[in-house]
């Protein structure tokens, strides 16, 4: 993971986060999933090696990462405890969003905080009645005068419940002779009077990761909270800043992959049938060898989608093909790798039973893969997209 395309200064973050993953966190995970505590002294080793600056420029006080080096360190999180890769990915995505989109007063408040993790972010898209298809929120900000009147009610917000800011998808109302409602971003701070979170949603894996209900009634949220200078430009902000969500879930996914397949080739060593260690069975060897190919192809394409993000422009194919391959070749591998350990891939004290609930989400989070593929199906008629795919007109 480290090498020539990485600089000294980025080579040392990434191998500090390693050392940090393997001393720190690989040892005690199963005790801590099994204590079902929230693992606050980890969090505060995470502030203190600056990951939750991630996506904040120097110039703010954060460490600035390169995308391709964001999604290394992910990776490396996710293999480790794919946990505190959840709280780093949608913390990330609001912090670029406002480092990127934001106004130079909002960028003065917020970035500094966030990349200390004094403030931590969450998104605020989805409600009860809409999902996938954004566009359909009922979310309103009202203007009135020095503020917005905002009623809202958001759900499965990753990491509501710790978060201080809400980045907000929001409509305003129609205006005569407008074709369809504006849609913007509010930057709203959880201490604002009327914001209260009303669910905790309880999930198949990533337990410690809290999911909730928000429920945002009658808020006045100041005007200066709108993320950047105009209403209505909400859409193509968000569009930007879920690339970067899609190469982080990707990266993240790489991560559990390279997890369970380390723990499948460990077990396949050790474990002995029809006297030999079953790693000799062509069956296995076989198993193992397409889900190595797996691993490495999610890596590279997840690698070339951080590039891409990195060299500027629209990249919502490329983000989408990673996110939605990495995603399907976690929950693959993570698959063989309850198979490979047979009865005992089921059983909870094995890591591998963990990993395959975990490599789910990351199918659904983000954009659910069909979601995603009806993105790359609609670029794939650019003319662009076209000459990067190879395809003849």
């Amino acid at each position: 993971m480290t090498g020539e395309l990485h600089t000294p200064e980025e080579n040392e973050i990434i191998g500090t986060v390693a050392r940090f993953v393997k001393e720190r966190v690989r040892p005690y995970v199963q005790q801590l999933e099994r204590e079902g505590k929230y693992p606050q002294h980890l969090v505060g080793e995470m502030m203190e090696l600056g990951l939750f600056g991630l996506a904040v420029p120097e110039s703010y006080g954060g460490l600035g990462a390169r995308i391709p080096v964001l999604a290394i360190i992910l990776e490396v999180l996710g293999s480790g405890w794919a946990t505190l890769a959840a709280y780093v990915n949608s913390h990330s995505t609001v912090a670029y969003a406002i480092a990127t989109h934001g106004t130079e007063q909002q960028k003065s408040r917020y970035l500094p905080r966030l990349a200390t993790g004094e403030h931590r972010g969450a998104l605020c898209l989805s409600e009860p009645g809409c999902g996938s298809d954004l566009q359909a929120i009922k979310g309103l900000a009202k203007d009135a005068g020095d503020h917005y009147d905002l009623v809202a009610s958001k759900t499965y917000v990753t990491n509501g419940a710790k978060a201080t800011l809400l980045l907000t998808l929001v409509k305003h109302p129609a205006v005569a002779g407008e074709t369809k409602p504006k849609i913007s971003l509010l930057i709203v701070e959880k201490a604002y009077p009327k914001v209260s979170v009303t669910s905790t949603f309880e999930k198949t894996a990533f337990h410690l990761v809290d999911t909730v209900q928000i429920e945002m009634d009658g808020v006045a949220v100041p005007k200066a909270q709108l993320l950047g200078p105009a209403e209505g430009m909400g859409f193509p902000q968000l569009m930007d800043s879920l690339e970067i969500g899609r190469v982080a879930i990707a990266a993240s996914a790489v991560g559990v992959a390279a997890n369970a397949l380390s723990e499948a080739k460990r077990y396949a060593s050790e474990r002995v049938a029809f006297g030999v260690t079953i790693d000799h069975h062509q069956a296995i060897q076989m198993k193992l060898a397409d889900m190595a190919t797996k691993l490495v192809g999610a890596r590279l394409m997840t690698m070339e989608a951080a590039s891409a993000k990195e060299r500027g422009g629209r990249c919502d194919m490329i983000t989408a093909m990673a996110k939605t391959y990495a995603s399907d070749c976690a929950l693959e591998i993570a698959h063989q790798a309850v198979v490979i350990h047979g009865g005992a891939g089921y059983i909870r004290d094995y890591v591998v039973e963990r990993l395959h609930r975990e490599a789910l989400l990351y199918t659904i989070g983000e954009g659910t893969n069909d979601i995603n593929r009806i993105v790359i199906s609609r670029r794939m008629k650019g003319e662009e997209e076209m000459q990067y795919l190879g395809l003849l007109p």
